[in-house]
């Protein structure tokens, strides 16, 4: 029987990847559902190519473009918000894959949880934002989180068939982005052209300033400690330029695990979906003889202080790493608009943690209200 798989954010970096890994493997799903929010035209163009029985359309804009040019076709449009909570909800699913990007993925993995729907979880910034609501919904509906991160799928590998209480360290790896060589005295004068040039990953635009920044790194951090269940004080970052090793575990007898493979979103996809096996591919192959020189290197707080900011973020708990995320997103944003310097990011951040009025135990109407709070204060805030 093939699995039944939703995707939500079909058109992004990572759902398109995804249908890849649907076409390569011949009748091992049916897709039941595709969303997408403002690149109308592919979401039209996958639905007619993969035949969804739903398509989910959050832009009330492009849902409009959607029905007319799929009229006829049988496939039922869904729109906005509850649209999209509708088909994360749906039982009849074998896996939803959340490859949405930033907040927004928070409430349709929250959605799934709740409906004890397995998630493949692309969207980090779900269990950044609102990790211990996500994990007592899993623990309640008997729902399982598949990781697609490719950090977070190798420890996943590495500790298959492992005792968590041997566990000493996770250790993610980071390519170090774009300007893990350039002095940050020149920092100021980084352009968003040059932050979008990431040295070994294809990415959405987004998710590679955070690279470029180094906050994805401390977003998996995050992600690490809830997926994981390990304190903030095991886990670790390593700089590997080379994006080969995805992440290690170390064990208390002294023993290292690595998961290797090419910097290839497809490989990690497509385990989450067809978990516990590993399906042949055609995908690009290892060549351990000619991949060359594997290094190392420790990641400089000073240069990238947004990592500082997610591991105290973490550690003070509560609402930090909600603020912390949104005020990341709402600072990317603005300086993907040419509206701040690439240095006012982590200021903002800082801004932004400090000043909000922690909550120990938020529950979903507080993280909702200070994402609204957060956004506000990022929007007015002025660079000096």
């Amino acid at each position: 029987m093939p699995r039944r798989l939703s995707i939500l954010g079909s058109t992004g970096s990572i759902g398109v990847n995804a249908l890849k890994v649907v076409e390569n493997l011949i009748g091992e799903f049916e897709l039941v559902c595709i969303s997408g929010h403002k690149n109308a035209q592919l979401l039209v163009e996958q639905a007619q190519r993969y035949r969804p029985q739903v398509v989910a359309v959050t832009d009330l804009e492009s849902a409009r473009y959607v029905e007319r040019k799929l009229a006829g076709s049988g496939i039922d449009i869904v729109t906005g918000l509850q649209g999209l909570l509708e088909v994360s909800r749906r039982k009849d699913i074998d896996l939803l894959l959340n490859a949405l990007v930033g907040s927004a993925g928070m409430e349709p993995t929250i959605a799934a949880a709740r409906a004890g729907v397995d998630i493949a979880l692309s969207n980090k910034e779900s269990l950044v934002m609102a990790g211990d609501i996500i994990k007592k919904l899993c623990t309640d509906s008997g729902s399982n989180i598949y990781p697609v991160d490719s950090e977070h799928s190798a420890i996943w590998q590495c500790l298959a068939g492992e005792n968590k209480a041997d566990i000493d360290r996770l250790i993610l790896t980071g390519s170090g982005g774009p300007f893990r060589t350039r002095p940050v005295k020149d920092f100021a004068q980084i352009t968003v052209s040059d932050a979008l040039q990431h040295p070994n990953w294809s990415m959405g635009k987004k998710i590679t300033i955070d690279s470029a920044t180094m906050m994805n790194k401390g977003l998996e951090v995050i992600e690490a400690y809830w997926l994981f269940d390990v304190g903030a004080e095991q886990i670790e970052i390593v700089i590997h330029p080379q994006s080969i090793i995805h992440s290690m575990v170390k064990f208390r007898d002294g023993s290292l695990k690595a998961q290797l493979g090419l910097p290839d979103m497809k490989i990690p996809i497509q385990y989450a979906l067809t978990y516990p096996r590993h399906l042949a591919s055609n995908w690009e192959d290892i060549d351990l003889i000619t991949m060359g020189t594997l290094t190392f290197e420790a990641p400089d707080y000073h240069k990238f202080p947004c990592l500082r900011l997610a591991f105290e973020a973490l550690k003070s708990g509560g609402s930090s790493p909600a603020v912390l995320n949104v005020a990341n997103e709402q600072a990317v944003y603005r300086f993907l608009g040419g509206e701040i310097r690439f240095t006012d990011i982590p200021v903002m951040i800082e801004g932004a943690l400090a000043k909000h009025d922690w909550i120990a135990e938020p529950e979903l109407a507080h993280i909702k209200y200070l994402e609204s709070w957060v956004t506000t204060f990022i929007t007015d805030y002025r660079s000096s």
